[in-house]
């Protein structure tokens, strides 16, 4: 198989079916992989992923499909723009649940078919993990910790041959950006912060996905790759 090529390759997309995750499913197809999608609803698995024992039936459910798997990109993800003071106890879990949980639970119960063929792992972070961009404290706090149970992964499933890799977007012309970008002083803000002043699309994320994913990128495990337009390097959010 080509270094540049995913021919053959089996994956996993979640939320999968709009924004970042309907563009990592194309780009990966487009290189060759069979991929499924998981959704609440539209997608190729419907099933939400906050609830228990969901991701016990989407593994299930790609054994039947695929007969295996060698990619799994995490990409599911919700926000609350509250202050800290005006959030409610369910606001904060769901996030956490939804950011952080149901991927720690999916890694966990594909990994002994990701263990079969060395597969990788892709976790769609964001650079609020670093830095604070006004996206709600839950938010960032289920990118941080995501940012560290990729690394935490990568080192111990080394051994049986999986990757495990972030890839953390600024803001992105998707859904769950929207509200921001429609807002001019607030979209005024984003590209002041933003080198290269530009909003990213959803195809610019999942390039840096699909890279990932490659053969090419085989010696590459634990990093978290900000694809910001050179927002983390500037260094100051113009809030």
């Amino acid at each position: 198989m080509s270094r540049w090529r995913l021919d053959g390759q089996r994956a996993l997309v979640t939320g999968g079916t709009r924004g970042i995750g309907a563009a990592v499913v194309a780009e990966l197809r487009a290189l060759g992989a069979s991929v499924l999608t998981v959704a609440r609803s539209g997608a190729d698995i419907n099933v939400d992923l906050a609830e228990d024992g969901a991701a016990g039936q989407i593994v299930a459910a790609v054994q039947e499909s695929l007969g295996g798997l060698e990619i799994l990109v995490n990409n599911v993800g919700t926000s609350v723009r509250k202050p800290t003071l005006a959030l409610t106890d369910d606001e904060y879990a769901r996030v956490l649940t939804t950011n952080l949980d149901s991927v720690f639970r999916l890694c966990r119960a594909a990994q002994p078919l990701l263990a079969q063929g060395g597969g990788t792992i892709v976790n769609i972070g964001s650079v609020a993990s670093a830095v604070s961009i006004g996206t709600g404290a839950p938010y960032a706090l289920s990118k941080a910790a995501l940012d560290q149970l990729t690394r935490y992964l990568a080192v111990e499933w080394a051994g049986s041959g999986i990757r495990v890799n972030a890839v953390n977007p600024f803001y992105t012309r998707t859904p769950l950006a929207q509200p921001v970008l429609d807002d001019p002083e607030r979209l005024a803000r984003v590209l002041a912060s933003t080198p290269l002043g530009r909003i990213a699309e959803p195809e610019d994320i999942a390039a840096a996905v699909a890279f990932l994913c490659l053969p090419a990128a085989r010696h590459i495990t634990g990093q978290c790759l900000a694809v910001d337009g050179g927002f983390l390097a500037r260094g100051a959010y113009l809030a």
